[in-house]
């Protein structure tokens, strides 16, 4: 470990501290010792010229599959924290969905003793709501919040009682536990493939209705009040969807929403030419959606935007559309295609960072995503205007599936720390 490092030079824009300005950032002791003027005493162990380029904590994804254990045919947590670093994120959340379930303290310690052995990336892991997320019996939630899970949540594995339901919130209320949601009604959902509407008709691909995901999230917005369970809802796809969780939140509901980069980008025209890539869950939506979806961002209707990262292996990708596993790559990418939004002027370039670092920190309640004094040092430097291409060739993820691979991309991570360590330098 480089004990001090300076970092000279860099437009350093930290939102939490409403700070943007070109300055000397020093860290010491794997946390941020000062912003400016170097403190008293300070010797340098190693200088990183950042001039010309962006210094902004390092980046928070709120969802992210790393595959182990139980698919490591897909990914492990090596390769695609690794991938993580490359794309300037320090920080991920990991779903539940592994082999074992994560809903014993035993594959908890599995997720965190093999993320630190690899040290590219923090992994906070998310417990199963329920116990094999089969919905039917609540899971040991506050012994698995003790060995290090951030948040709960059944992914999108149907709780069809509400009662368990309910269960499952008052239990997270009473130790005030972070239920995540990821809103999917099975039986409407059930066989779907892609949005339901004229393209998936003219396709003849099975649709998913707006409905699968309006529903659900309207019946769980009724229990969240029910129980005052504080709650988040993850990669939501329709705009009716995120104006319910506004409306919720300013009734005074303890609701936060994040949205996949993906859906703010990509709609369900995308799909015409059959390309797997674009087997997406939840589905690409129509122009009139992303329209809305994009708004809601303007509107803080929500906190953070994710990569909903989701590696596989060749053949779940070489089959017809509808045969295929739905799911694309995206912490490599994660950062390009958000200073997409930039580039478009939808919101401002401190406006995309705050999305990708306090905010998400704010849902999960911790003390990362920003550079202040004494803070843990996760950075991440980037160059906004550089051009690169993401190939077969240079990715890290152990999965190739995006329609983003050899698709010309702008805003490239230069060097990535993780408490001090610089984790990735670009070659």
């Amino acid at each position: 470990m480089t004990k001090n490092i300076a970092i000279r030079n860099g437009r350093v824009i930290d939102p939490a501290n409403d700070l943007d300005k070109v300055t000397d950032l020093f860290i010491s002791e794997g946390k941020i010792a000062a912003i400016g003027q170097a403190p008293e005493g300070f010797t340098v162990d190693r200088e990183i010229d950042a001039t010309n380029l962006i210094v902004s904590p390092g980046l928070i994804d709120l969802c992210a599959h790393l595959r182990e254990p139980g698919y490591t045919r897909k990914g492990s947590i090596a390769s695609e924290t690794a991938a993580a670093a490359a794309g300037g994120v320090t920080t991920l959340c990991m779903p539940p969905i592994t082999k074992p379930i994560a809903d014993n303290s035993a594959v908890i310690d599995l997720i965190e003793d093999r993320a630190k052995q690899a040290g590219n990336a923090r992994v906070l892991p998310m417990g199963a709501l329920t116990q094999g997320l089969k919905g039917e019996q609540l899971s040991p939630m506050y012994a698995l919040s003790k060995a290090g899970c951030i948040g709960f949540t059944n992914v999108r594995e149907p709780i069809r009682s509400s009662l368990t339901l309910v269960r499952c919130l008052e239990y997270a209320a009473t130790h005030d536990l972070l239920v995540i949601f990821q809103p999917q009604d099975a039986e409407l959902a059930d066989g779907g493939t892609m949005h339901d509407d004229t393209t998936c008709t003219r396709l003849g691909l099975s649709g998913i209705p707006e409905s699968a995901e309006t529903i659900e999230v309207a019946r769980c917005l009724l229990l969240i009040e029910q129980t005052g369970v504080k709650a988040h809802f993850g990669q939501l796809s329709c705009e009716r969807s995120v104006k319910m969780v506004m409306d919720a939140r300013t009734r005074g509901l303890r609701v936060t929403a994040d949205i996949a980069i993906q859906n703010l980008l990509l709609t369900d025209e995308n799909v015409s030419g059959f390309d797997p890539n674009f087997h997406l869950i939840p589905p690409l939506r129509s122009q009139l959606d992303r329209a809305g979806l994009r708004h809601a961002l303007l509107a803080d209707g929500f906190q953070a935007i994710c990569s909903d990262h989701q590696p596989h292996e060749l053949a779940a990708k070489q089959a017809p559309f509808a045969a295929t596993e739905p799911g694309m790559t995206g912490l490599e990418t994660l950062l390009p295609l958000s200073l997409m939004l930039v580039q478009q002027e939808l919101i401002s370039l401190p406006q995309m960072i705050e999305k990708l670092t306090s905010g998400p920190a704010s849902v999960l309640g911790t003390g990362l995503g920003t550079l202040g004094t004494g803070r843990s040092a996760d950075i991440c430097i980037f160059d906004p205007e550089q051009e690169w291409t993401l190939t077969e060739e240079n990715h890290r993820s152990a999965g190739s599936n995006t329609p983003f691979l050899n698709f010309p991309l702008k805003g490239q991570v230069c060097f990535t720390l993780l408490e001090g360590n610089v984790v990735f330098q670009l070659a």
